[in-house]
């Protein structure tokens, strides 16, 4: 199937639509935002599938294609599930706690560890 783009909808009472949203990720910005979309699936006059990719009441093109970012124009995007960006930004507003202070330790217990501390035990013992 292919996908038209800058049409005018053409929806009828017996078009078929799926609703589908996905989040997206700049790589080159760091943006991240979330679209829904109603998939409408056609049949034109050769009998021949399209389907028509509709967000905010426009028809645009496929976010599966070569999605833009919107607010660098940037192509290099990242799809990821639908949430993904809501939920990373939730988690970004959430006061992370802070761990209690550890006491230090005295200065005896205090070790300093060398590269042959490391290979201690695996070094072999001469007999």
């Amino acid at each position: 199937m292919s996908e038209i783009a800058g049409q005018h909808r053409l929806r009828t009472a017996q078009t078929p639509v799926v609703h589908e949203s996905y989040s997206f990720a700049c790589m080159r910005c760091g943006h991240g935002w979330e679209q829904s979309y109603e998939i409408e699936h056609h049949t034109d006059a050769e009998g021949r599938e399209f389907v028509l990719y509709v967000a905010d009441g426009r028809v645009v093109p496929s976010p599966l294609s070569r999605p833009t970012c919107v607010n660098c124009d940037g192509h290099v995007v990242r799809l990821l599930r639908a949430g993904q960006v809501s939920s990373a930004r939730a988690a970004a507003r959430r006061p992370r706690p802070v761990p209690p202070a550890q006491p230090a330790a005295p200065a005896a217990e205090r070790h300093h560890w060398q590269l042959s501390d490391l290979l201690h035990p695996f070094q072999r013992r001469a007999s």
